[in-house]
């Protein structure tokens, strides 16, 4: 059983089914390409909102040194990721990465929990996308009939149409192919940064020293917490993170870590890039840099136009501008979260639907998704199928609650890729690697530990909710994947064949 559970698929044996006419997708992307894809999916929610609450409920103005601290725990992931995908450059991100070093079973673990963790996450984000578009049509005097703007209060019954309709013309865009998916995408991220970049230098005339101060406030008590809402560490050990002090800058980076989800996405499409060995890379770091950079610049400028207890929970940029009496910035910052919300969408899919394939296309999932579209090579039926399902499911749920389930799948697979880095150096050190991770076994340790610190500050029932679908995964496993592994059908042929010889 454990032989088979932890049966390896060789890194060679990764590359050359990329090969195969039926499964190969075109490689049509650049290093910049996959800088703006990075850049793309980590700029959205997070920078618009977040700022404020961790700001006014944990850190104080020091929620610059928390997304200081968030970006230097993804960092030490990115650097694990970057070496795997120019060693692996293969569709699967940390799925294909788990199955070259640990085995069978944990990647089928991991790519179970990246399909969760990339299909809610773009439903969420879509929801959020339909909420700023229906605030600009109702300042336009324009108004949607209200079931079909989201949950009906009169009947119990609505469909926000807006979000699904997002999520299928991305869709529509995914399967038609990388490059037009790469121009939309550069299009959409140069008017998301030009928006940042005008929050930043138009801030900064409206920033008052007063407001810095205290720049790291007072440690304050947290309420004891006996129920699921409380963060894992407080059930387990009776200790809860603090609200402010110096401890408060690290409880705030578990809460703005979501806005620096998505980076890991830009190695899902290693497969489709023209030098996956030198770009990925520069891909995966470079918009990891900038988007650290930008963050910073922002939280500065938030918390010093507007005082820390004062700030907005739900939209802290556009409403420090109008305390300082100019609303027509807030109109703008609006424009520029609904604008960048289309392309973290649209990558975020993008990564699911890479994923899904890899999976399919060792047989760990029908096979029948693992075929590329024979015009313009992209996985077309995982992505349709993904699409629609997340349509109806953004359509139909507010998941704003489930939204944490996110951070944990994705600090789930910062740990697996870490471990793997560790694994495949000690197994395979004759493999070329353009790109290492310096001081191995360190770097990789320390992005084990600073995961699982951010995963511990999460609520006990997020931890619950994460299990359950781990639960399913397992069941998927044994009763399909398992039986239906193309590696397990290869080390048969392999087995048979050698018997035949002896005899």
């Amino acid at each position: 059983m454990s032989s088979t559970l932890f049966r390896t698929k060789n890194v060679e044996q990764s590359i050359q089914d990329t090969e195969e006419p039926e499964h190969a997708l075109r490689k049509s992307l650049s290093a910049l390409d996959l800088t703006v894809f990075g850049v793309g999916v980590i700029i959205g929610t997070g920078i618009f909102v977040l700022t404020g609450t961790a700001a006014r409920n944990t850190a104080g103005p020091a929620v610059s040194l928390s997304f200081v601290v968030a970006g230097v725990v993804c960092a030490l992931a990115a650097l694990c990721y970057a070496e795997f995908a120019s060693t692996v450059p293969v569709a699967g991100s940390a799925y294909t990465f788990s199955y070259a070093s640990l085995g069978e079973f944990p990647a089928w673990i991991i790519g179970w929990d990246l399909v969760l963790e990339l299909a809610l996450g773009t439903a969420v984000v879509a929801v959020g996308w339909s909420g700023y578009i229906h605030s600009l049509l109702d300042n336009a005097g324009w108004h949607l009939p209200e079931y079909l703007s989201g949950r009906d209060t009169a009947s119990g019954f609505g469909f926000d149409i807006l979000a699904a309709l997002l999520v299928l013309v991305i869709t529509v865009i995914l399967v038609l192919g990388m490059k037009l998916s790469a121009r939309v995408t550069s299009v959409v991220v140069a008017i998301k940064v030009a928006v940042v970049l005008v929050v930043i230098i138009a801030g900064a005339f409206f920033i008052k020293g007063g407001n810095y101060h205290p720049f790291i406030p007072s440690p304050q008590p947290v309420p004891a917490g006996g129920n699921l809402k409380a963060p894992l560490i407080q059930l387990m050990f009776g200790w809860a993170p603090s609200n402010f002090g110096v401890m408060g800058i690290f409880t705030a980076a578990s809460v703005v870590f979501f806005a620096f989800i998505g980076f890991d996405v830009v190695a899902t499409a290693a497969e489709e890039t023209r030098n996956p060995q030198r770009d990925v890379p520069r891909g995966i770091l470079g918009s990891l840099i900038i988007c650290t950079v930008l963050y910073v610049a922002v939280s500065i400028v938030v918390t010093g136009m507007q005082k820390y207890s004062a700030l907005s929970v739900d939209a802290p940029l556009a409403d420090a501008f109008k305390a300082t009496g100019h609303p027509w910035y807030s109109g703008l910052i609006s424009f520029g979260a609904a604008i960048g919300l289309t392309t973290v969408c649209m990558i975020l899919l993008l990564g699911q639907a890479r994923v899904f394939f890899a999976m399919s296309r060792d047989g760990l999932l029908p096979r029948f998704f693992s075929h590329t579209h024979p015009r313009f090579r992209t996985p077309y039926r995982p992505t349709i199928l993904l699409g629609v399902i997340i349509a109806v499911v953004a359509g139909f749920t507010s998941l704003s609650e489930l939204a944490e389930l996110v951070n944990i799948g994705t600090l789930f697979a910062f740990i697996v890729v870490a471990i793997s880095v560790i694994i495949l150096r000690n197994t395979r050190p004759d493999l070329p690697r353009a790109f290492r991770t310096p001081w191995v076994p360190v770097i990789p340790v320390l992005s084990v530990c600073a995961c699982l610190w951010l995963m511990v500050n999460l609520p006990a029932e997020t931890w619950l909710r994460f299990a359950i679908w781990m639960v399913v995964g397992f069941v998927v496993y044994f009763l399909y994947g398992r039986k239906h592994s193309r590696l397990a059908e290869r080390q048969a042929q392999e087995r048979r064949t050698a018997g035949g010889g002896t005899s």
